[in-house]
């Protein structure tokens, strides 16, 4: 690069194909720029987190401007890049058929291979407003520039600065598309390659509220490669098959009732089991780390949330008030107003009331809470997925107070918690992500000096993890910092579990005070923590990453006795109710059916230890282990077999095959 001569664009600097876009002076811009010698320039590869996003969003263009040829009456809405892919909103009259994707597929294929070029113009609002008369979503839009961030997707297409217009330009030099964008985009249709496809259609709401009009959405995903795109299938594929949803049908384990309303589960026997076990043993392991478990209720007061804030920045997320306390007269006359009540979508104004029930010293700092708090938020029916998103939930809520002094070492000590936590859950894979302000001060409150303190003292605690620290500038919440930790499940996909928020605002806002060591009243800092996130989701994170298949000691059945002949089941019955005895979770099938489907049976139950006992076992004392890949060890001694089952449970152990109990 040191002998190219500048003027240049990034043709020039980076001929690779892979090479899609630039980073120049920090912002991210088409290969097409012109940079000076003296500009700092990077090359945006198609396989970094950046090009990935630009090949998507660019693939919904060629996703637009198909459904466009095929349903010219079709107005555009929003098309951005989103985890795994991309999606492009239409607001049209019919919605969309299987048949329509084909169509609509064979014509971006088409757009494709004419390797259309993406040309960024700048043009003011007025020339927008004309150029798009007929798209009255992308009308509301330049009308919404400089708020676009509140706008769910829209940011893609405007933001505070330039409106910008990508026309699309044929190899005659004709725009024959175009679309208000902000990009950047990779140089032509061409680089789209073969490595995407359509995925499904869904309905959904303009600007994600119910006020406004449903459009039609299709969903895609793209890839740099073909054989990339053939990787991520195969893992939908196997996503697919461990989907909570149909585990827990199949499991017997929860289920929503149209009788109780949509987002509101009930937990059958089964499922019942393994939520116990998990909160037994969260309760157990926070006891032992040094919080003290309390109890509120489900609904409170307007007034509460109104010192917190949340009925003014939280409102929408909230269940309608509850009118109570109301006293009407015999003629119908209201006599006293009543007061609204609302369902609680959070747990912490309740804790910080606990704190200050009474008076508190130094010496009772950090003060740690914990809370299995059911809470309730009014996400939207469209939002809705099972265990992962619903109405009702139960937070693993902890609420620590701590001094200034104490927020690095008492960080150091949440984290550390909750990774040893989730280690016994069986999930290893972790990265963290450092959420901090930017230079949007209007944004954020408290003193430079808590913001510059309370990060360094996160980024601290989070380099001595020893884990992956991503740095987010702005993405904090506007009362702190805070620290994301997320975890790869067994088939790789990435989840966001815990979370730890650093919180100057509500201590202020509640005029929380200690006593510290001078005699001075001080301001605690709050640190809010969910190790689970909620309860549901969890499990339903791990539903999926064992596929169903628990470790021994969350299974809802541990062991299963089958007898291969009914005069055997006696025998049977005698080492299932030893078992019992010890407090493993051990029963014995007793139905009519033949062996061999007894043993389907509790496989496809994934029950993780079967044992199987006939006349030889009877006549030696002895069992045969099956397991639930089918292996199988023979002539166990009963107490061996005993030792070895109890030894599995203690250790947490994933008991899938014989090895797995040796």
């Amino acid at each position: 690069m040191s002998d190219q001569t500048y003027p240049a664009d990034g043709f020039a600097l980076f001929p690779d194909r892979s090479v899609v876009a630039l980073r120049v002076n920090g912002e991210l811009k088409d290969l097409a720029t012109v940079v000076n010698e003296t500009d700092a320039v990077e090359p945006v590869s198609v396989e970094s987190p950046e090009g990935l996003s630009i090949l998507r969003h660019s693939t919904a263009h060629v996703l637009a401007q198909a459904v466009q040829r095929i349903k010219p009456q079709a107005n555009l809405g929003i098309g951005p890049p989103i985890e795994n892919g991309f999606y492009y909103d239409f607001g049209i009259a019919e919605p969309f058929t299987p048949e329509d994707l084909k169509a609509i597929k064979k014509e971006m294929e088409r757009i494709v291979r004419e390797n259309q070029r993406f040309v960024r113009r700048v043009v003011s609002d007025d020339e927008a407003r004309a150029e798009l008369a007929d798209e009255p979503f992308k009308l509301e839009l330049i009308g919404l520039k400089g708020g676009a961030d509140k706008t769910e997707g829209a940011s893609v297409e405007v933001g505070a600065g330039e409106l910008t217009i990508y026309d699309n330009v044929n190899r005659d030099g004709e725009t024959v598309w175009k679309d208000l964008c902000r990009g950047p985009h990779v140089p032509g249709t061409r680089y789209v390659g073969n490595g995407w496809d359509l995925t499904r259609i869904a309905g959904a709401y303009w600007r994600g509220s119910e006020k406004n009009p449903q459009l039609q959405r299709i969903y895609g995903t793209a890839w740099p490669t073909k054989d990339e795109l053939r990787a991520y299938q195969e893992r939908l594929a196997e996503a697919a098959k461990r989907d909570h949803r149909k585990l827990g049908k199949e499991l017997d384990l929860f289920s929503f009732p149209d009788e109780i309303g949509s987002g509101l589960s009930v937990w059958h026997p089964k499922g019942g089991i393994v939520r116990g076990e998990m909160e037994q043993h969260a309760r157990k392991r926070h006891i032992g780390g040094g919080y003290t478990y309390v109890y509120t209720p489900h609904i409170t007061k307007a007034d509460l949330f109104i010192q917190s804030n949340h009925l003014v920045t939280y409102k929408e997320g909230m269940f309608p008030p509850i009118v109570m306390d109301e006293e009407r007269d015999d003629e119908g006359n209201v006599t006293k107003q009543g007061q609204d009540y609302y369902l609680k979508p959070m747990n912490c104004p309740m804790h910080i009331l606990i704190y200050k029930e009474r008076a508190r010293s130094y010496r009772d700092l950090p003060m740690r809470l914990a809370e299995n708090g059911t809470v309730y938020r009014n996400e939207l029916s469209g939002a809705l997925h099972g265990l992962t998103r619903v109405r009702g939930f139960t937070q693993d809520d902890s609420h620590l107070f701590v001094t200034p002094e104490q927020l690095e070492s008492e960080t150091t000590r949440v984290l550390e918690f909750v990774i040893s936590m989730l280690r016994d859950f069986g999930l290893t894979d972790f990265e963290l992500e450092l959420s901090m302000r930017d230079d949007e001060k209007e944004k954020w409150i408290g003193s430079d000096e808590f913001w510059d303190y309370s990060t360094n003292a996160l980024r601290n605690v989070a380099q001595a993890s020893g884990l992956k620290v991503t740095e987010v500038p702005g993405e904090a919440a506007f009362y702190g910092p805070k620290i994301d930790l997320k975890t790869k499940d067994a088939i790789g996909r990435t989840w966001q579990l815990s979370t730890v928020q650093v919180d100057v605002n509500l201590p202020e806002r509640f005029e929380l005070e200690f006593t510290d060591r001078d005699g001075q009243k001080k301001r605690p800092i709050m640190i809010h923590r969910a190790l689970f996130g909620s309860i549901e989701r969890f499990f339903a994170i791990l539903l999926e990453h064992y596929a169903g298949a628990f470790p021994v000691w969350l299974a809802p059945v541990q062991v299963v006795g089958i007898p291969v002949a009914e005069e055997f089941a006696d025998y049977l019955e005698e080492v299932v109710a030893q078992l019992a005895s010890e407090g493993v979770r051990a029963e014995i099938d007793r139905s009519d059916e033949r062996m061999q489907k007894k043993i389907r049976n509790h496989t496809t139950l994934k029950v993780p230890i079967q044992l199987i006992a006939g006349a030889q076992d009877r006549d030696a004392g002895t069992v045969s282990f099956r397991f639930r890949d089918g292996s199988q060890q023979n002539g166990v001694p009963i107490a061996d077999a005993v030792r070895r089952i109890q030894q599995a449970i203690a250790s947490h152990a994933l008991v899938n095959t014989a090895e797995d109990l040796a």
